[in-house]
Order: C-alpha cells, then structure tokens, then sequence
C-alpha cells in the first residue's frame, strides 16, 4: 500500500500481577479497538481507504496502517484534542470512539497512549484520571427532517429504514413493524421525506447519525416543471429590456451609487 502512515494505541495496564501482552490480551478487546478505530478516522465509513492491522508486544500495541492522508488529519485532530481538552467539538462516531477508550480506562484499570508515524506525532493520553466524555447539555433532543431515496426498509429483528441523502449520505433510522406495517404504498427506490427524532449538536448543529429514530414517513415528490421556469424568465426578461448595465443598475437599486 502506498503513501501510508499508521495509527498506534499503545495500551498499558495488567491483568493480576502480569502486565499486558498480546498473548493474554482478549480477542474481545481487539475487536472492540478495531470497530472504534475506524470511527475515529473515518466517521463517514463510505469510500474511506483500506486499512491493515498488527499486533505488538510493548505493552499490547495496536497498529492501524492506512492514507497518509487520514493519518495527518488524524494527528492534527489530536493536537486540537489535547490543547482542548475536549471531544465535544468531535463529529458524533468520532467521539463516540474516544467515549469508548475512556470506559474501558476506567472499567479495566488500564491506559491508552494514542500517536501516529507523524514526525512529532501529537500524543494523547487516556486513563483513568482524564475524562474524555461529551458534554451532556451540548446533544438536544431534535425532530429532523431528511428528504432522499429509501433504498431498504424492514428487517426480522432490527426494523429500520436506510435512506440514501444528498446532504448526509445514507441513514439508518430504527422503526417498528407496526409502522412500517400501516404504511400502505411500496416506497423502496422512490422520494421519500422522513420526520424523524434524533439528538443534535446545539452548537455546530451537527446529528448524531446513529441513533435516528422514525416518527413518519412523508410523501415527496420533488419536481422541476421546465415550462414554468421558461415563463417566469421570459417575464423577468421583459423587465430588463431597458437595461443596458445590470451591474451598476443593481448597484444603484442597493444605494451602492
């Protein structure tokens, strides 16, 4: 893989009186670093790079390869994290990460350094006496509205409908059978508005994507009429027949004259 850079989590403690090591460290553990990790470069999971994986001794240190690319933007995303001491300005998956880490400092006794192959790689330090959580009274509770194409709807156990947005990309949004059920018209592939409540960034005005749920589908039906477009700039072309500079017209109508 070229023009790669890599991500480690350095993680410190022991289990009993024996310190940490790959070979009594929990595939549990790593799977849950892994899931996390990728959060933490990659919010938005579509289209990211490839990412590798390895394990080393010292005490159990994780190596994530991937874009350097991500890799810079990732170290600059520490350096904003520790001068801040804050994650509450974090996109929601990414916060969540740090969330993550900071909870299982605090519920196995253990520490997480966590740096990049950046020359003078900024570092971050995760134990159990920092408190890398979000603030509560930063997330509301808010009523959303997204317009797009639902392209899967139902499920056996998870009920919940994806739709694919222009603006967020596509969304998972929990529902019930009993709403899907009294849904009468089929609207997989077709233009939907969705009326949903979710929690939301009171001051970036960000949404946390994965915990949407349905309150109502919204029939939608965006449509561009040609003809009425045509006759509103034949109108508007009459208007400025007597205008020989739009510029400074415009200009003098603003008082810019």
């Amino acid at each position: 893989m070229e023009n790669t850079g890599y991500i480690e989590i350095r993680v410190l403690g022991s289990k009993g009186n024996i310190e940490l090591h790959p070979d009594i460290y929990d595939i549990r553990d790593i799977i849950a670093v892994l899931q996390n990790v990728e959060s933490l470069l990659f919010p938005e999971k579509k289209g990211r790079p490839l990412m590798s994986y390895e394990i080393k001794p010292g005490s159990v240190k994780h190596i994530i390869k991937t874009s350097t690319q991500a890799i810079l933007g990732f170290n600059a995303l520490l350096f904003q994290v520790n001068i801040t001491k804050s994650i509450d300005f974090l996109e929601a998956p990414t916060a969540k990460a740090f969330e993550y880490f900071q909870e299982s400092a605090l519920k196995q006794n253990i520490s997480f350094e966590i740096s990049t192959s950046v020359a003078d790689s900024s570092k971050l330090y995760i134990s159990k006496d920092t408190s890398f959580q979000r603030t509560q009274d930063v997330w509301v509770d808010a009523e959303l509205y997204f317009y797009g194409i639902i392209i899967d709807l139902g499920g056996k156990r998870d009920v919940n409908v994806h739709i694919d947005t222009k603006e967020y990309g596509t969304l998972k949004i929990e529902a019930t059978k009993e709403m899907l059920s009294d849904y009468q018209s089929n609207p997989l592939y077709k233009s939907f508005g969705i009326r949903a409540i979710g929690k939301q960034n009171i001051k970036s005005g960000e949404i946390d994507k994965q915990n949407l749920k349905l309150l109502e589908i919204i029939d939608y039906n965006p449509s561009f009429r040609e003809d009425y477009i045509n006759k509103l700039i034949k109108k508007a072309t009459k208007s400025w027949s007597g205008v020989n500079d739009a510029d400074a017209w415009l200009n003098q109508i603003r008082g810019e004259i």
